[in-house]
């Protein structure tokens, strides 16, 4: 918040006693909560009173954090200077604002007359909301108390007319910034269920629509603003993205601390705080804002457009599925089904036709459904079943429906397992949403297959369950099969088709990784997958999943060069499985086992190389892919008569394609050992190290029909593929192919080695030689 502003050992931001200094010489207290936040107000606004000379005419007034009394530790100070036309206006302004920013802090700041201000209020309803929270700081108090009065009085007036046009401003905010609830790094202020969200319903409360600020509500409210105050404490700067590197720092501050229990399973300082247990609460919280405005919206949207009524004057009512209606824009039970014994089935019914309508349910529908509809039987009734699926595959309506039916607690009625599941991290940095909105995302994403796929109906179930088995100890596919199978089994489906349900939650990560790390040219690759999936329906379901997996994850779980990769893996394996017989390794490219060497040809995502035969060729192609910043994929080596082929998939570093002259000409003059190209390489090379945890490498003897698997996992840097391949090459082995996976910031690089290197001495050799260079 100012320029003298330090970080001391406990966290705190200030002189040591968890101050923060403005100008060295006011003292605005630190700390976390709501006590905190009104002490660094009252702060402030003694500070701001001795800057403003008493003059009649003349307001200060603060909107804002200060305004509502929520100052935090690095937040900024939104101040209206007031004025009633009185000369002098901007040196009195200037003489206020420049002793601000002096002391560092951040200001927002404007001058307006009265008049000025509420006509600004009524074409921006964004200031309209800002004068909301407007307060009397200095100066004349009747002037400030005017504004205040006139533009809340305004707002109560119009509100219901500036409310689509905010609407419109949140949902565009909403798709930038995402949803707080599901983000594994969500900004606490602009992300839906933020606090911004917690101003719009202040709005909407203000203006007597419907009690929005409810003690569920400010609650949440109050533990977003804790959050934000520990954020800012922890990284001694005003930030409101909770990013992962500091959620257990917040945490700590927060006082949710790992037990020693915790701890010590993890590795973690028993007094470190609890990442996973802050991100959930703030999830709740988030959900808890978001359902809130959600009820808050409708509300609006009734008063606004009036309720539609029939010739006899009545509501009009319209039936959407059985016992299930559309009553003034909501979806609620028909009479007949609240009169009689409900049927199990009911919430997940009515759940599918909000989904399929995309309708809201009536919140005293979900109160009711929540109260009395009975817990369904093991297995499910058909009707149930039947719901659940038309549910999972509705597409946009999904999410909205789901969340809804969370919020009253059904879900959990549906699913016991949900309880654990619910607001879980995910710590895989290509993820970008909790754990339970990955696996409704992923169902949804799965809708958008299942034309492709016999059983559309087991799609959607195994998209839904695929992650189940995340949480627990052990390799969540492996431990989620069987808690998948259950599951289905629990939902009605046959045992065999609760099987292979399991079967797709134990294999669904199987065409990914065996695609970007295998050599999908060598028969034994294509052969144990075969043999892994069984069936062509198996495998169709497994590669829909795939996509619906990826695309659920976020866009770093994909590319196109993935996609084409595993596309190529499923068609060889399909071939497989059709005839029984694995298709022969592809022929080598044609122009580059005839005419005068070196041959180099480039296209978008592969380069291709023929040179006279020589140790080490494979190293200096990627090390001169490495210098054009370009990614290796996949990389095959071939020998032919005298002439040894390099065929590389790459992908720009930076998103950036090289000069293809400039790369061609490096290219050959490379591979004819130009001994300049060669010295920009090792420059280069040893410059850009990798950082992180500890290497390793393992060894894998039956995954290839001529070859031993080398795999090294270590973190990701430029040039890693040319100094391995270097280090292969000096310890006497030959690299057949190479696949390249990145996760993240880490790399799993797999190794084709001509050979079956079966001493232990020559694979410590070898082991040690890679390791180094990395």
């Amino acid at each position: 918040m100012t320029s003298s502003t330090k970080r001391n050992a406990s966290g705190d931001t200030g002189d040591g006693d968890g101050n923060l200094l403005v100008d060295g010489v006011v003292r605005i207290p630190g700390g976390i909560g709501d006590p905190a936040r009104v002490r660094r107000a009252g702060a402030f606004d003694a500070w701001l009173r001795g800057l403003l000379p008493e003059r009649e005419g003349i307001a200060l007034v603060a909107v804002g954090g200060l305004g509502r009394r929520q100052c935090s530790p690095c937040g900024d100070l939104d101040l209206v200077l007031l004025h009633a036309g009185v000369a002098g206006v901007d040196e009195l302004a200037a003489s206020l604002w420049y002793p601000i920013w002096d002391a560092g802090v951040r200001l927002d700041h404007s001058v307006r007359t009265l008049a000025e201000a509420l006509s600004v209020a009524q074409d921006d309803v964004k200031v309209a909301l800002a004068l909301l929270d407007a307060r009397f700081v200095a100066g004349d108090r009747a002037l400030a108390d005017t504004l205040t009065r006139t533009a809340t009085d305004h707002w109560r007036r119009t509100a219901v007319r500036q409310l689509p046009a905010l609407r419109e401003i949140t949902e565009v905010r909403w798709r930038t910034h995402g949803e707080l609830a599901f983000l594994l790094e969500g900004d606490l202020k602009e992300a839906a269920g933020g606090l911004r969200d917690v101003g719009i319903l202040r709005a909407i409360a203000t203006a007597g629509i419907t009690d929005a600020l409810r003690p569920a509500v400010r609650a949440a409210h109050l533990r977003l603003l804790d959050t934000r105050d520990a954020l800012h404490q922890q990284v001694g700067r005003r930030v409101d993205r909770l990013v992962a590197q500091e959620r257990a720092g917040v945490a700590a501050l927060l006082g949710l601390r790992q037990s020693v229990a915790e701890a010590t399973e993890t590795g973690a300082r028993a007094e470190a705080g609890d990442g996973d247990a802050l991100l959930r609460r703030v999830a709740g919280d988030a959900r808890t804002v978001s359902h809130a405005l959600d009820d808050a919206w409708r509300a609006a949207d009734r008063l606004r457009s009036g309720r539609r009524r029939g010739a006899d004057g009545r509501p009009l009512r319209r039936p959407v599925a059985r016992d299930v209606v559309e009553h003034d824009g909501e979806l609620v039970l028909a009479r007949t089904a609240i009169g009689a014994r409900p049927d199990p089935s009911l919430s997940l019914r009515i759940a599918a036709a909000a989904a399929t309508t995309r309708l809201p349910i009536a919140r005293a529908t979900c109160e009711w459904l929540a109260a009395y509809c009975p817990p369904l039987p093991a297995p499910w009734p058909p009707a149930a079943r039947s719901a659940f699926v038309t549910l999972l595959g509705a597409g946009p309506g999904l999410v909205p429906a789901w969340e809804t039916c969370d919020r009253y607690g059904l879900v959990d009625g549906w699913l016991p397992e949900w309880t654990r599941l619910r607001s879980l991290p995910q710590h895989n940095p290509v993820h970008r949403f909790t754990l339970d909105r990955h696996l409704v995302q992923a169902a949804y994403e799965a809708s958008r297959h299942t034309r492709d796929v016999e059983r559309p109906d087991l799609l959607l179930i195994g998209a839904f369950l695929h992650d189940i088995g995340k949480g627990l100890d052990g390799d969540h596919s492996t431990v989620g099969a069987p808690l998948a199978e259950a599951v289905a089994t629990r939902i009605g489906l046959p045992v065999e088709e609760a099987a292979l349900i399991g079967t797709l939650v134990r294999l669904h990560l199987l065409l990914p990784d065996v695609a970007t790390r295998r050599d999908l040219s060598d028969p034994k690759t294509v052969a144990g997958v075969a043999e892994r999936v069984g069936d062509t329906t198996t495998l169709e379901l497994l590669h829909a999943l795939v996509l619906a997996d990826a695309a659920a994850t976020g866009p770093a779980a994909w590319s196109g060069w993935k996609g084409r990769l595993i596309a190529e893996l499923v068609a060889r394996v399909r071939t497989t499985l059709d005839t029984g017989v694995v298709p022969a390794p592809p022929d080598p490219d044609p122009a580059l086992v005839a005419g005068p060497l070196p041959v180099v040809h480039l296209t978008d995502d592969r380069v291709s190389v023929a040179a006279a035969d020589r140790r080490g060729l494979l190293a200096t192609v990627a090390g001169c892919l490495a210098l054009h910043r370009l990614d290796v994929i996949s990389a095959d080596a071939a020998t032919v008569d005298d002439r040894a082929l390099v065929e590389c998939r790459v992908q720009p570093r930076y998103g950036l394609a090289p000069d293809p002259i400039a790369l061609s000409a490096d290219l050959r003059r490379a591979v004819t050992g130009d001994v300049s190209v060669t010295q920009r390489l090792r420059g280069r090379a040893l410059a850009a190290r990798s950082q992180g945890a500890a290497p390793r490498v393992v060894w894998h003897r039956e995954a290839a029909t001529d070859a031993v698997l080398l795999e090294l996992r270590a973190a990701d840097a430029a040039g890693l593929l040319y100094r391995v391949t270097c280090a292969l090459d000096e310890a006497g082995a030959q690299v057949r192919a190479a696949r390249i996976s990145t996760l993240g910031g880490d790399v799993v690089d797999a190794f084709y080695l001509v050979g079956g290197w079966p001493s232990d001495e020559q694979r410590a050799h070898i082991e040690a030689a890679v390791l180094a260079a990395v």
